[in-house]
Formats: C-alpha cells, sequence, structure tokens
C-alpha cells in the first residue's frame, strides 16, 4: 500500500537516495531542502520515475522557526496523514553557528527542529505511522543547558551531543505516546558514508549511501520495525541495541524532552 513518506534534508546525500528508492517502491514522497534551486532539480530527477501527484516539494530552512511553522503549514494543508517522517536533515560543519532565534544552529538543526515537526504534525499521523530520527554512533553527554545558548565547542563536539539529544528525545517522546503514538526509532545508517556532511567533516569519500537509504527504508517499512518504538539501530552491526548510557536513563532523557518543549514553546501555533 502506498504511503505518505515526509524526508528533511533530501535534495542530496542519504535523503535524496531515500526519496529516490521510495519513489521507486510507488510511495507518495515530500522532499525538503533549504534550496529552492536544489529542489527544483530534485523534482525533475525524480519526475523521470514518477507521476506528479506522487511527488512534493517544501523548502525550508530548519534552523528558523518562522519557516518551521510555514512547513508544518504548508504539509498539513497538502496531505490529510503523513504515514512516515523521516528527520534526516542535519548539520556539522557550518559557518553561521547561531540562529536567528539565539539558539546553536548544530542544536536546532539536529535535534530541536525535528522534534519541532514530529510534535507538530502528531495530529495527522495515524498510531501506527513511523518516526525514523537519523542519529549516530557519536553519542557525547550534554547538559539541558547546552540546548539552550549557542556552544563555543567544536562541530564533532556539538554533533556527537547533538545527536545524544536526538536519541535521548526518541526514547522520551515513544514512552510518553506509548500505543497512541507512531512509531519512534533512533537509527545509525552507518558510519563514514558517502555524504556531503562526511566529506567536509573527515575528509573522505565514504561508503555506499545506498546502504544508508536502504536501512531508512527499512525502519519505514518493515514488519522488523513494527514494535521498535523508543529503541535505537546501529547499522553499524545491522541490529538494535544499547544506545549512549544517558539514552537509557529515564530522568535524564525526561530533562532534555523538556528542555526542547520549553525552547518550542513559544512558536507552536494553536
Amino acid at each position: 500500500m502506498s504511503k505518505t513518506i515526509l524526508i528533511t534534508g533530501s535534495t542530496d546525500g542519504i535523503g535524496l537516495a531515500t526519496a529516490k528508492s521510495l519513489v521507486e517502491l510507488g510511495h507518495k514522497v515530500l522532499v525538503h531542502g533549504r534550496s529552492e534551486a536544489k529542489l527544483k532539480t530534485v523534482l525533475q530527477e525524480l519526475s523521470s520515475i514518477a507521476a506528479a501527484e506522487r511527488l512534493f516539494a517544501y523548502q525550508a530552512d530548519l534552523s528558523s522557526f518562522a519557516e518551521l511553522q510555514k512547513l508544518v503549514a504548508e504539509v498539513k494543508s497538502d496531505h490529510q496523514q503523513i504515514d512516515v517522517l523521516i528527520n534526516n536533515a542535519g548539520v556539522f560543519v557550518i559557518n553561521d553557528k547561531v540562529t536567528k532565534d539565539g539558539l546553536d544552529t548544530r542544536f536546532m538543526v539536529n535535534t530541536i527542529a525535528p522534534y519541532f515537526l514530529t510534535t507538530q504534525l502528531l495530529d495527522i499521523m495515524p498510531s501506527d505511522a513511523r518516526v525514523v530520527n537519523l542519529s549516530s554512533a557519536a553519542q557525547a553527554p550534554l547538559s539541558a543547558q547546552e540546548l539552550i545558548q549557542p556552544s563555543v565547542q567544536s562541530d564533532n563536539a556539538v554533533y556527537a551531543k547533538s545527536k545524544l539529544a536526538l536519541t535521548m528525545w526518541s526514547r522520551s517522546l515513544a514512552l510518553s505516546l506509548g500505543s497512541q503514538g507512531p512509531v519512534i526509532v533512533a537509527v545509525n545508517p552507518k558510519s563514514f558514508l558517502g555524504s556531503k556532511m562526511v566529506e567536509q567533516a573527515y575528509g573522505v569519500a565514504g561508503t555506499d549511501l545506498q546502504i544508508g537509504a536502504d536501512i531508512l527504508i527499512k525502519a519505514a517499512l518493515s514488519e522488523e520495525f513494527t514494535d521498535a518504538t523508543g529503541k535505537y539501530y546501529d547499522n553499524d552491526i545491522n541490529r538494535f541495541t544499547a544506545p549512549h548510557p544517558d539514552a537509557e536513563q529515564a530522568e535524564k532523557i525526561a530533562t532534555i524532552e523538556q528542555t526542547i518543549i520549553n525552547i518550542i514553546r513559544p512558536y507552536i501555533v494553536a
């Protein structure tokens, strides 16, 4: 059965590879990107393998709450239901480290924006829907306070912290929603895939992006992930496993989620 699937950051890298595969499988795919020009190019590419009614494109800078609000409004206007949300968009090496809202851009894009999108789209996601959050093998401890203000730490350090925070709220939100909400799963798609991010951060070409795309598709659609809510899947070892210990500490994950809720609260449109 065809599903409606939103993939953030899908104009290149793992996101684009995932979008192509899902379109080929017959699903309705909502691609997202920050660049209007890239979105146009991707739509032209995908239109060669899918009818126009199965393709939608959304432009938004995920470091901006105003643009996140616009993205949510546009998606809800166009679609009565979202079956899968793949929170793929992420940043590592960037020049502008502070958002217009005064937050750290890396935490905003990698951790806070996915939470905003997920919670604001919940009302059009059925209980058997899925949220696939791109985590990483790189996970480092953080304090809730670090989410609130720009960080002076290195890109490597903040990236690892942002991915642990994402993994933590994935479990916290999944536990709070229970069977009433979608499956929410954090996935390390595989270390050192051949994405632009990996090349910028480590100066290496990386391995086949399709490896990452395939596990995201499995997480989005397969029976193996039916009961995966709140879990962490590590594609480096091809199985569900324990994340960083902090992501299994109830008090810590609740604190991280509550901090994110406090950050986004002023930007939620009733």
